[in-house]
């Protein structure tokens, strides 16, 4: 509550502005501007961590989206803190919808990047070498963050669904739960996980950005331990993961000289220790000047 209060997650727009529709998340009224039911945020935070933890769990992925000003610097930094893909310039039409187009995008994102490292440009003239660097940029600029995803995402995050209307109508579309900040002045209906808050605030926005990557974070986490608690549960598992460290019998170095009269280099080398130091040469001591 107190990290929500500092943030301003709790402030609505005007109150001419709002939405009849987030009448029930409304707390009451100041200065002409709503303010939101702190109460029911808390408890679609926590709706909302419980779903995206359980879907990163069962192997899918999450999908953050935030264009506006305000969220794109927050959006990419906690999407690839948890290692998830976001768009934070511009939604382009039909990245759900029509991912078979999109994915041809990213190919060809993939293959310019390529050119430039393996020498191709070196081969080109300036005026060609200008035109893919731009055609390049803005790929990476509109794509940069879902270029290694291969399938749809799991669930999308959304900052603000005025501004992401299209987003919202794809995922509705292909069947995909939403999650989103809901300010007074948006329709809750038709998300499934809305989180009502302030989607202006810099602070706000970056607050619910880190619960939801904490949470994939977390999903990660769970999931490590589980494989690590099955691998020690077979012993045949254990016996299959050999180190350098355990060298098997028969990988031991054997000395040839020593091998047919049936001593191993380990028994020859105990033996060599067990015998007497032999007395040091004078004449090959040398004292300081």
């Amino acid at each position: 509550m107190k990290s929500l209060l500092e943030s301003g997650v709790h402030f609505g727009h005007q109150v001419k502005r709002w939405d009849p529709r987030m009448k029930k998340y409304i707390f009451a009224e100041r200065n002409g501007i709503h303010i939101i039911d702190l109460q029911k945020t808390i408890q679609a935070i926590k709706d909302a961590y419980d779903v995206v933890r359980k879907t990163v769990a069962g192997g899918k992925t999450v999908m953050f989206v935030g264009t506006k000003k305000q969220a794109q610097q927050a959006i990419q930094k906690e999407a690839e803190r948890c290692g998830m893909y976001y768009v934070n310039n511009r939604w382009l039409g039909g990245m759900l919808t029509n991912f078979v187009t999109i994915k041809k995008s990213l190919l060809r994102l993939k293959k310019l990047e390529k050119m430039e490292v393996d020498g191709t440009f070196e081969n080109l003239t300036k005026k060609e070498i200008a035109s893919l660097g731009k055609e390049r940029s803005k790929l990476q600029k509109n794509l940069g963050g879902i270029k290694e995803m291969k399938e749809l995402p799991g669930i999308l995050f959304i900052i603000d669904t005025r501004k992401e209307a299209i987003a919202v109508a794809e995922a509705q579309r292909q069947g995909i739960p939403i999650i989103a900040v809901v300010d007074t002045n948006c329709n809750p209906e038709g998300i499934d996980y809305p989180i009502p808050g302030n989607d202006d605030a810099i602070r706000a926005i970056t607050l619910f950005t880190q619960i939801i990557a904490n949470a994939v974070q977390e999903a990660d986490n769970e999931v490590g331990l589980k494989i690590i608690e099955t691998l020690g549960d077979d012993d045949e598992d254990i016996e299959a993961i050999m180190t350098d460290v355990s060298i098997k019998e028969e990988d031991r170095e054997i000395d040839i000289e020593t091998y047919s009269s049936g001593t191993t280099a380990h028994d020859h080398a105990a033996a060599a220790d067990e015998a007497e130091e032999l007395p040091v040469e004078v004449d090959k001591v040398y004292e300081e000047e």
